[in-house]
């Protein structure tokens, strides 16, 4: 059972910076990609950044500029620098590791517990 635990979220100001940490129980290498998502209240989870194993990083327009997604293989590690923050970032962040479908059709996708990020004055 792969297992994802964030942390590094808290209370910040607006402007201020975070990092977000995702450790993964197992070796990221096995992951076709991995990524950042985040659901505030009333809102559907939407994606903030996907790094893959291979290829482009992609990221939301909503924090192009603003976020960095980078990965540490040899701690089994994602990062999330997130900068400038806005109130609108209030969300809880969730990562997110895929490796694509089970020879069944499952799709194989985990997810951490989510970490709150709050942004206000």
């Amino acid at each position: 059972q792969v297992q994802l635990v964030e942390s590094g979220g808290g209370l910040v100001q607006p402007g201020g910076s975070l990092r977000l940490s995702c450790v993964a129980s197992t070796d990221i290498f096995s992951f076709n990609k991995m990524g950042w998502y985040r659901q505030a209240p009333g809102k559907e989870r939407e994606l903030v950044a996907l790094i893959p194993s291979r290829g482009t990083i992609n990221f939301a327009d909503f924090v192009k500029g603003r976020v960095a997604i980078s990965r540490d293989n040899a701690k089994n590690t994602v990062y999330l620098q997130m900068n400038n923050l806005k109130p609108e970032d209030t969300a809880v962040y969730y990562c997110n590791a895929d490796r694509g479908y089970s020879s069944d059709g499952r799709p194989l996708t985990y997810w951490g517990q989510g970490t709150q990020v709050t942004v206000s004055s």
